[in-house]
């Protein structure tokens, strides 16, 4: 049984010809904590304590994984989300600080709204926006929706863990005869895949290799396919004075604005990310 100090130091030079030294210590860190279930500072003082048997067996479970480049979250089973907890696995994306920013950004929007707010994510996958709004906006009546049934019992027990009340449909929503299911709403929200499948090999090979293909890429020939189903369904399922707000690709955000200019939105406006890049996406219903 190695040492806690010995553990993460094989554990971070082991991967290190995957990652940079600084991601692959993070990554280190990060397993270390779960399978110890000790800060850095408390495996500091007990470094040279050795791993119980128990955390032996789950040392042994994780190395392999993540020598094969599976995600932190997917190997731990969970990630964070402005400061809560979800569960993840492979059915679902891993859910990303630029869309806690997102969700900040709708929640500024309508803190102070008065009357019934109705939202609806389309794509949920772990349902980290409609958990995270329904608590920023507690009053609001949430539901969100996902093609896979996977995604969908992920984000069940999301919400049942974090007690929230948001209500889960399987819905396409690149299916119009499947709109048909939804109700009308004041907010839809969505983070689509929008990656081009020619552009997979700019992701990082553990993103490429072990998140849900069916979350990140689009036809080659039709970048902006959810972005127009999305601009098509608030046609119908938007109220008179209601807005979609979009998690953007980069490359793409100016010819996603344009489109929901040219589908008769008002108010189309790109917001850039802590990083400066142009991330985000409001369209507001003026028909």
């Amino acid at each position: 049984m190695p040492a806690i100090g010995a553990a993460f130091y094989e554990l971070k030079d082991r991967l290190q010809p995957l990652y940079d030294e600084r991601e692959a210590a993070a990554i280190a860190h990060g397993l270390i904590e779960h399978i110890t279930g000790m800060s850095r500072l408390g495996r500091l003082t007990h470094k040279d304590e050795h791993l119980t048997d128990t955390q032996t067996a789950e040392y042994e479970r994780v190395l392999p994984l993540a020598l094969q480049g599976v995600p932190m979250q997917y190997i731990t089973g969970r990630a964070w989300f402005m400061g809560e907890e979800y569960v993840v696995n492979a059915n679902v994306l891993i859910p990303r600080p630029e869309t806690e920013e997102l969700v900040e950004w709708i929640a500024d929007d309508h803190r102070n709204a008065k009357g019934p707010l109705r939202i609806l994510d389309a794509g949920t996958g772990s349902g980290c926006i409609p958990i995270a709004l329904k608590k920023e906006l507690p009053w609001a009546e949430v539901t969100a929706c996902d093609i896979s049934a996977g995604a969908l019992d992920v984000a069940r027990q999301n919400a049942k863990n974090l007690h929230a009340d948001v209500s889960f449909m399987q819905v396409d929503i690149l299916n119009k005869a499947a709109w048909q299911e939804l109700g009308m709403y004041d907010i839809i929200v969505s983070n689509p895949p929008y990656i081009p499948q020619a552009e997979a090999e700019r992701l990082h090979a553990n993103v490429r290799g072990h998140e849900p293909w069916l979350a990140l890429f689009v036809p080659d020939d039709d970048a902006l396919v959810f972005y127009r189903a999305l601009a098509q369904m608030g046609h119908t399922h938007l109220t008179p004075s209601g807005r979609i707000y979009c998690e953007l690709d980069t490359d793409h955000a100016l010819q996603t604005a344009a489109l929901f200019v040219q589908e008769g939105y008002a108010g189309v406006h790109v917001r850039k990310d802590i990083h400066g890049n142009n991330r985000m996406l409001v369209a507001h219903k003026a028909f």
